[in-house]
């Protein structure tokens, strides 16, 4: 489940899924000051689970497209899902 979460809005459509990632990771890392360990994604993103620079990406049905939900995993409960 994730503890701490930013959602990030990027819909060029110029840019690949990683570079779109990559700039909501730095973008998360300048104002929490540690990287996301996890982003949710639409499913109309990605069809299944998938690691991009040591990031878990997940698709999530409740994601709008175009939108990454970033965060913190709650590694107590060992869960590494969105929800």
């Amino acid at each position: 489940m994730l503890r701490t979460g930013m959602l990030w809005l990027d819909a060029d459509p110029k840019t690949s899924l990683e570079q779109k990632l990559m700039r909501a990771v730095n973008y998360f890392n300048e104002k929490y000051g540690y990287l996301p360990k996890q982003c949710c994604v639409s499913l109309s993103a990605l069809e299944q689970s998938q690691t991009i620079n040591h990031i878990i990406v997940q698709p999530l049905r409740t994601v709008l497209p175009n939108h990454f939900w970033l965060g913190e995993v709650d590694e107590g409960e060992g869960d590494t899902s969105c929800l």
